[in-house]
């Protein structure tokens, strides 16, 4: 294919990228029956250390900010996978936790994550990793 700059190219090459990263990672879920989103989820509420968490407080941490989160969110709690609770305070406020099944499943795909970052990232030297973690943050600033 014939780009008419770099910069269109640089502009096709990420998406191009990105889709086929976010396939990767599909297909490495899909066994586990988890969304990358799903996934996602669960990360964020380990992250929280066993504190009990809002649903505010995940959107915000959310890599794909879904506007399905909630739904998402039901569907761990039915798989049991995360626990939900009400505020006593205030009833409208819904608390998160992940379960102890949920950060097992977690913590186990920590293993196949390291893998499949290997398998990509390893493809570059710290330092090129470094130049395009740097380009990166530039695009997005």
């Amino acid at each position: 294919m014939d780009f008419q700059t770099e910069h269109q190219k640089l502009f096709l090459n990420l998406l191009f990228t990105s889709n086929w990263l976010r396939h990767m990672d599909m297909e490495r879920l899909r066994p586990h029956g988890l969304s990358p989103q799903q996934y996602n989820i669960l990360r964020i509420l380990r992250g929280a250390n066993g504190r009990k968490v809002s649903m505010g407080y995940v959107l915000e941490r959310m890599l794909d900010r879904a506007p399905n989160a909630t739904r998402l969110t039901d569907k761990l709690i039915s798989k049991g996978l995360v626990l939900r609770e009400r505020c006593e305070n205030d009833r409208r406020v819904v608390h998160l936790l992940i379960s102890a099944k949920g950060l097992e499943l977690v913590n186990a795909l920590d293993r196949d994550t390291e893998r499949v970052v290997g398998t990509v990232a390893g493809k570059l030297s710290m330092a090129e990793a470094r130049a395009v973690n740097a380009s990166l943050d530039k695009l997005r600033d």
